[in-house]
């Protein structure tokens, strides 16, 4: 049906790359672009003899021209961008300057400011719109499938919703003292900034990690769990109707908090530039240096995530809790594609989203959050394509704050 062209080559993208080849009746064909073109030909090499032709391509995401120029030559239909936060703005500019759909996971960080938003990339919209073609932003789990959740339930099971707490609970185990289940330097930026609910209208900040509750996650048990920051509590907070509070909720263990602790402590999360033996370093990009590479813990990790969203509202006239939730088995991802289940969550909804994009079904020229489609048919592509749903009208609820 189409072709894809899909920018970076680490574990989230190798998942897309994978459920995109086992989906060959709408991709016909993709590109795999990435600074290091090698990582791009292994995963050919791994996966060619398909149906779904693969091609390689070198390309520095920094850099406008060369994307355009890589998009001129390959002329998919939709681009994925899997590359790093940093480089959302320079791959819509080419998405732009080339006319093409674009389909991202997660949104736009400066490199130099541990501060991710949407103002940024919704900034966008007219051009967009101007351009005849579609952003679909945040099209990973959470963000990405929280909001189809969302949407879904605002649809089906709510007249209104007045509250959202989106619970991410990994209880996998690789075995490390410290290691992180996705890009080391975002999910670090990420757990140490502060932390914020949304709630009658405004943000509610509070200081890092300092709100923990206890949550009895359905098929793991009791975890600790602790309030964040996460980008799609600003685009629900505005998307659907009627929501008085979002909070967003992530599981970590003592070891993990230890370390990180230790590590803040001692100057290595900092993203300040230091003087190192006569050159500037970013502590943080060092640290990301030495941890276990994401993409190496798939058959090490043994576990499950529960990932999923409780919601509380009026239903003809009376109060109702709905819960939405998927679970993930590690080493069913391994066996499946070579991946812990953190890359699998997040890879599997990308190459959703962005085959909703492509065949038209989500197709529209702006600049969009998930949740501002109809949320059916992506409901449907979870049950088919790995990341099965499941409800509960009974959940237990998350203390208020």
């Amino acid at each position: 049906m189409g072709k894809a062209m899909i920018v970076g080559c680490g574990g989230v993208a190798g998942v897309a790359i994978q459920k995109c080849c086992q989906n060959s009746e709408v991709f016909d064909e993709i590109c795999i672009a990435s600074r290091t073109k090698s990582k791009c030909d292994a995963l050919k090499a791994k996966l060619d003899g398909g149906k779904t032709k693969i091609t390689t391509a070198q390309v520095d995401a920094d850099h406008v021209d060369e994307l355009a120029a890589l998009i001129r030559r390959e002329k998919p239909s939709v681009v994925l961008n899997l590359a790093l936060p940093y480089q959302d703005l320079t791959i819509m500019d080419a998405c732009l300057e080339t006319r093409t759909h674009y389909v991202d996971a997660a949104n736009y960080e400066p490199p130099d400011t541990a501060k991710f938003e949407y103002k940024w990339q919704w900034d966008y919209r007219d051009r967009f719109q101007k351009a005849g073609i579609t952003a679909l932003l945040g099209c990973g789990f959470d963000p990405g499938v929280t909001g189809v959740f969302s949407a879904y339930a605002a649809k089906h099971e709510f007249d209104e919703i007045h509250s959202i707490d989106i619970l991410d609970c990994n209880a996998g185990d690789h075995g490390y003292p410290f290691a992180t289940n996705f890009n080391p330097e975002i999910n670090i930026r990420e757990v140490t900034a502060k932390g914020s609910y949304w709630e009658n209208g405004r943000w509610i900040e509070t200081e890092p990690m300092a709100i923990k509750r206890v949550y009895d996650f359905p098929e793991i048990g009791p975890k600790d769990m602790y309030l964040l920051h996460h980008e799609e509590l600003e685009s629900l907070g505005i998307n659907i109707r009627g929501i008085r509070r979002i909070r967003f909720f992530m599981t970590f263990g003592q070891s993990y908090l230890e370390h990180l602790r230790c590590l803040q402590n001692v100057g290595m999360t900092s993203i300040e530039p230091i003087d190192f033996e006569g050159k500037k370093i970013i502590p943080l990009q060092f640290l990301k240096a030495v941890l276990p590479d994401p993409a190496s813990l798939g058959p090490r990790t043994k576990g499950k995530t529960n990932i999923g969203c409780i919601f509380q509202g009026i239903k003809d006239g009376k109060e109702k809790n709905y819960y939405l939730y998927n679970v993930c088995d590690h080493q069913e991802c391994y066996r499946e594609v070579g991946s812990q289940a953190v890359s699998y969550t997040t890879g599997v909804p990308a190459m959703i989203g962005t085959m909703l994009v492509m065949n038209g079904t989500w197709q529209k020229p702006g600049v969009y959050n998930i949740e501002e489609f109809d949320p059916d048919p992506f409901m449907a592509a979870l049950n088919r394509w790995g990341l099965p749903w499941q409800e509960s009208y009974h959940p237990e609820l998350v203390e208020y704050c």
